[in-house]
């Protein structure tokens, strides 16, 4: 699948198979003949086809039928032409699966009916295997047959993240109630976070085995954190996920907001691909991450609701900054806006690929 909307070849390479594509030749520091590029939350509410789709449909529920994961999850390759696809899913689709009571609410995002709060809380969040999330799995399976050579990425919600959630019972802008927990009871929270980055291991190795090409942990609220705290009462626990998939022989992405201050210490967890947000130049992010890790990013998504002349200026200074990295992904330094226009994010490609274009090996 990498034929723009129109019909037309949106790469004029040789077919390659997703595993030694555009993307992942990128992910393990590899030349190509362009830049790849793709965005997060290129499968939603900027599309009019995912608003069809999904209108009706619970957000939970959506990540739950293998037949609409495959057909949103198609839904940007197919307009965009983008080098990579994302599995859609939500990332606390695991934590329901390991027996959390939870309802993704339009407007506000996750709810969780019984905050953590005990020990006994964090008990009740059980193991969970293939048979806990099979429609995962199928769609998976679905997707990367209807994908050719187009690599799929497979995601999950980072420990951190997800303990943010269940400690606040939703979405926070303070983080208050997890960081009380965090500095007033330790061993409770690591056991929270051992208990998830369990269950987030184990629902990667289900996507990995499915045939994801490649895996993505997002951590989008580790930025509340200073280092010091990330790489006490974080890294341990990403860092588990992270090596715990190598295994695979995948390439695994980490990805957070506002994490500048935290670049090197996320690259240790285990990453082959950091990715940054807008706020860090990738010149700058590439010196605090080191020259063995790819980056990923970093166009603010706000500048895509920009007259194009700008739009096309921030493209071409993130791929000379992108440069200096061993590898480079473009991507947002966040998710793609709801009112994005999506003929925007189709010229980005078409110029993401122009612009990188390298001499054929």
């Amino acid at each position: 699948m990498t034929t723009t909307s129109a019909g037309v070849d949106a790469r004029d390479e040789p077919r390659r198979g997703p595993a030694d594509s555009t993307f992942v030749r990128a992910c393990r520091r590899r030349p190509g003949p362009h830049t790849p590029v793709w965005f997060m939350r290129q499968a939603g509410r900027s599309l009019p086809e995912y608003r069809a789709i999904r209108a009706n449909v619970a957000m939970l529920e959506s990540c739950r039928r293998p037949d609409l994961v495959t057909e949103i999850t198609l839904q940007p390759v197919r307009r965009h032409g983008v080098d990579a696809a994302i599995l859609f899913s939500d990332i606390v689709v695991p934590v329901a699966a390991a027996g959390v009571e939870l309802d993704i609410v339009p407007g506000t995002g996750p709810v969780v009916a019984e905050p953590v709060r005990t020990a006994a809380d964090v008990e009740r969040i059980r193991p969970i295997d293939v048979t806990d999330v099979s429609y995962v799995d199928e769609a998976v399976r679905l997707l990367v047959a209807e994908l050719g050579d187009t690599p799929l990425i497979g995601f999950a919600g980072a420990p951190f993240t997800l303990a943010s959630y269940l400690v606040e019972g939703g979405p926070s802008r303070t983080h208050s109630r997890t960081k009380a927990l965090m500095y007033g009871d330790p061993d409770l929270w690591h056991a929270l976070c051992g208990r998830l980055a369990d269950v987030t291991l184990a629902f990667l190795r289900v996507q990995a085995a499915a045939g994801v090409s490649a895996v993505q942990l997002f951590d989008s609220w580790a930025g509340a954190l200073s280092e010091a705290d990330y790489r006490r009462f974080v890294l341990p626990h990403s860092t588990r996920v992270l090596q715990g998939l190598a295994e695979t022989g995948l390439p695994r992405i980490h990805f957070g907001v506002g994490t500048g201050e935290l670049l090197g210490a996320m690259g240790e967890a285990g990453a082959d691909v950091v990715g940054v947000d807008w706020r860090t130049p990738l010149d700058v992010a590439t010196g605090r991450i080191g020259p063995d890790k790819a980056v990923q990013g970093n166009l603010d998504p706000c500048v895509l609701f920009a007259p194009w002349p700008v739009v096309e200026a921030e493209v071409r200074r993130i791929l000379e900054q992108g440069r200096a990295a061993p590898g480079h992904v473009f991507n947002l330094g966040h998710g793609v806006l709801p009112e994005t226009d999506p003929e925007v994010l189709t010229r980005v490609v078409a110029l993401v690929h122009e612009v990188s274009a390298r001499p054929a090996e």
